[in-house]
């Protein structure tokens, strides 16, 4: 339930608004982010969506902040850094020279894997063609942005625990352990110039780094959870997630009652982490997010103007979009309305201080 709301900048489900800088004029020279030359080691993918397909806004809920170690956008590009179950692999996604396709290129053990996962990964499984706005702003908003679609991952931990992260506390907070934890007890990810493939260091951003293994989240030792500002109850959490990855990875080939069941036999992880996981690793479009400090009065504000709206508000006004309430929801975050303040900010904490 992080506090923190800015329906512009916000980089996970609040909008996930990712803006790409534009590539450089040809002839301009390599530099960091540019197309990489291929190198041995190095796996391509040449991939045509079925529609328009808008890069930033649909990869952009996978970014955990704007020094998110494992995301990065560069150039035009999309650069992730993840956790596989064939290994470790570091992703550049960018448009073709035909402006229609998607040119992949991967490096590292998993990189076979994740460019067979790419489809996906871009929203080809996402269906709206039964998404019907009932609200004016939604139908706005949707049609401004056709080339929205739903990411889905298929890797439950890696989206599950920066969730966790952002359990009760500011946008800040959260991001600051995630990037902590992340460079602390990952590894730098896979690409040209490492131990893995070979190639100039310039045709990759610097400091990519690949979220630890399950077995290394569970051998965190407590001093560290502290000093990244993690209290006793979130890294517990954690703990447990790592320790029945195996189990909690299998949700992303379920159905959404069924996925939300397995994740939340787990004691700390509710309805707001399971929906925001699911959202990322499922891409499902119904997964709408309850127990939310904002986002019950942003969607009644939105549509009725209800700025106290509660859950039991929100989810009758997204009840004509059953089906797709995630998505109904994340175009209304998308048009950019909010109410007012009329509070001070959630106040920002340090517990690694204390």
């Amino acid at each position: 339930m992080a506090g923190r709301y800015d329906p512009l900048t916000r980089t996970a489900i609040r909008g996930g608004r990712t803006t790409l800088p534009p590539p450089p004029p040809p002839g301009t020279g390599k530099g960091p982010g540019q197309p990489p030359t291929p190198t041995p080691g190095t796996a391509t993918r040449t991939w045509t969506p079925p529609g328009p397909l808008d890069l930033g806004l649909t990869l952009g809920p996978l970014r955990r902040g704007p020094a998110d170690p494992t995301f990065r956008a560069t150039a035009g590009a999309v650069w992730r850094a993840t956790r596989t179950p064939a290994g470790p692999a570091t992703l550049r996604v960018a448009r073709a020279g035909d402006g229609v396709g998607v040119t992949a290129t991967a490096w590292g053990p998993g990189a076979d894997w994740i460019l067979e996962a790419l489809p996906e990964l871009l929203g080809s499984a996402d269906d709206s063609s039964g998404f019907v706005p009932r609200h004016r702003l939604v139908h706005a908003s949707h049609r401004r942005r056709p080339g929205l679609r739903l990411t889905r991952t298929g890797l439950v931990l890696e989206s599950l625990i920066p969730t966790v992260l952002e359990q009760k506390v500011t946008a800040d907070e959260a991001y600051r352990a995630w990037r902590r934890l992340v460079r602390q007890y990952g590894e730098p990810a896979p690409g040209p110039g490492t131990a893995t493939a070979t190639g100039p260091d310039d045709t990759r951003p610097p400091d990519l780094y690949v979220m630890p293994d399950p077995r290394t989240w569970t051998l965190i030792p407590s001093w560290d959870w502290h000093k990244a500002g993690v209290d006793s109850k979130r890294s517990a959490t954690i703990v447990r997630a790592a320790r029945l990855a195996a189990r909690l990875e299998e949700a992303a080939a379920m159905d959404l009652p069924a996925a939300t069941a397995r994740l939340e036999a787990v004691p700390g992880i509710g309805p707001w982490t399971s929906a925001e996981t699911l959202q990322r690793s499922n891409g499902a479009p119904d997964a709408v997010t309850t127990g939310d400090l904002h986002l019950p009065g942003i969607i009644g504000y939105a549509l009725a103007g209800d700025r106290d709206a509660d859950d039991a508000a929100m989810l009758e006004l997204l009840a004509p979009y059953a089906g797709q309430r995630h998505r109904a929801a994340r175009l209304v975050l998308l048009a950019g309305g909010a109410p007012p303040r009329r509070a001070p900010r959630m106040p920002r904490g340090d517990i690694g201080k204390l």
